[in-house]
């Protein structure tokens, strides 16, 4: 895990904090994917965590161990929220393609625990900010024959439920991996269960568009989430740091 730090970081205080998990397909991946997210945010007030993962190209795995890592990950900030001065009940998962799966997952899937895990501390995160998320591992959806029919208990589509943590979704309209329709059709489940949900659907955009080498496009959806991020209470609306 790598942290950002707000600048002024008050040791008597507990902060918010973002927890990013990058895509790749859970082949491959890099965790400076989320860098220019968590040096923005980490401005803003919020503790960021690049977190790295087991992924197939690197360690020979399979999706089932990257999201065995991504629990663990949010375990251990529970675990230690006083070293990191985090606030235990204001902890964000976030991420992209794989990585959003990554990130929903641990919010909606109660398997894939390692077993030296401690499960009495919770894996679930308050609030999700989901970038072309690979949110469908069933038939048809993204992954299916590597998951097979283990997306019963895999696919965060194929989960949801009551309680689920506020969500914000970001999606291209030309995304090849990911259809509309799947967005939209999580939005509904999402709106059914009564949980909050946001979806920003961004014309003629394919998949990985938010990433900061679009800069456009970076910019748009770090100000989306950050406007999610405060009306869930994360964030205060000044002083808004710029965008660059």
């Amino acid at each position: 895990m790598e942290v950002y730090y707000p600048d002024s970081i008050n040791a008597a205080k507990n902060y918010p904090a973002m927890v990013f998990y990058f895509g790749g397909g859970w082949n491959g991946g890099d965790i400076n994917q989320f860098a220019p997210h968590a040096k923005y945010f980490s401005k803003r007030g919020i503790v960021c965590i690049l977190v790295d993962y087991r992924v197939r190209d690197r360690q020979k795995t399979t999706p089932f161990e990257s999201l065995k890592d991504a629990k663990t990950s949010i375990r251990f900030i529970r675990e230690h929220a006083g070293q990191f001065h985090i606030d235990t009940s204001r902890i964000v998962a976030a991420g992209g393609s794989a990585g959003g799966h990554l990130a929903a997952a641990t919010a909606l899937i109660d398997d894939y625990n390692e077993k030296s895990e401690n499960l009495s501390v919770s894996a679930i995160p308050n609030a999700l900010v989901l970038f072309n998320p690979v949110i469908d591992n069933g038939p048809g959806g993204y992954g299916f024959e590597r998951i097979g029919e283990a997306y019963k208990n895999f696919s965060p589509l194929h989960n949801i439920k009551a309680g689920m943590p506020p969500t914000i979704l970001f999606l291209g309209t030309n995304d090849d991996l990911i259809p509309v329709e799947t967005a939209k059709y999580f939005q509904k489940a999402m709106e059914k269960v009564k949980s909050k949900s946001v979806l920003h659907l961004y014309e003629g955009q394919r998949h990985g568009f938010f990433n900061y080498k679009n800069f456009e496009y970076y910019k748009k959806t770090v100000t989306e989430t950050d406007v999610f991020l405060q009306s869930i209470g994360y964030l205060q609306k000044n002083p808004i740091i710029e965008i660059k």
